[in-house]
């Protein structure tokens, strides 16, 4: 099970190895027919929370993607860029490797919503991995836009692969509803 997510953050506040994480406190584990991932994109924090809350909910192993050339640390610095990237379909290299990657079968995809749409860097993470044979499970964090805005994008995305794409899920702080949105996917087992 692979999952993506991305949120704000600041990127500049972590090293390589901050990226890549298996712990896990959940009672809660991913089904046995496929190891997940979560990978996500955060620049306020909010996507990392929301990212964290469903490696404990899951168990899965989390991974924090960075662009190579770091955005701003501002709203207003990476707001324009983000929009910049967005206009002039810019997708921004990632900076870090995900390891593994062919092991996961169901890939969590985060990220905040930027202008109604998956910021451009999640666009690159579809252009430089394979999600042939895996199950996306998108999620994204926003003050008003659904998570039907971004669902055309992952879907389109995804097709160049034929992935398989669960419906996704706006956070919005509320963890029993992500923690029932993960339970209604029944990609998990509870103990």
């Amino acid at each position: 099970m692979i999952l993506v997510l991305s949120a704000c953050s600041n990127q500049n506040s972590s090293s390589n190895n901050d990226n890549y994480s298996s712990r896990s406190t959940s009672t809660t584990r991913t089904k046995k027919d496929g190891a997940s991932l979560i990978v996500y994109f955060s620049m306020s924090g909010t996507t990392e929370e929301a990212a964290k809350q469903i490696q404990k909910d899951t168990g899965a192993k989390i991974f924090r993607i960075t662009a190579k050339r770091a955005y701003s640390n501002d709203y207003d610095g990476y707001a324009k860029r983000g929009d910049y990237e967005r206009r002039h379909n810019v997708h921004p290299a990632i900076k870090n490797r995900i390891p593994d990657w062919e092991k996961y079968k169901t890939v969590y995809v985060g990220f905040p919503t930027w202008w109604q749409h998956p910021p451009m860097i999640i666009h690159t993470l579809f252009d430089d991995y394979s999600f042939k044979g895996k199950t996306i499970v998108p999620f994204t964090t926003s003050m008003s836009t659904p998570m039907s805005s971004s669902m055309p994008y992952i879907r389109r995305m995804a097709s160049k692969d034929r992935a398989r794409v669960l419906n996704g899920f706006r956070y919005t702080g509320n963890k029993t509803a992500l923690a029932n949105w993960i339970k209604g996917l029944k990609l998990t087992d509870n103990k």
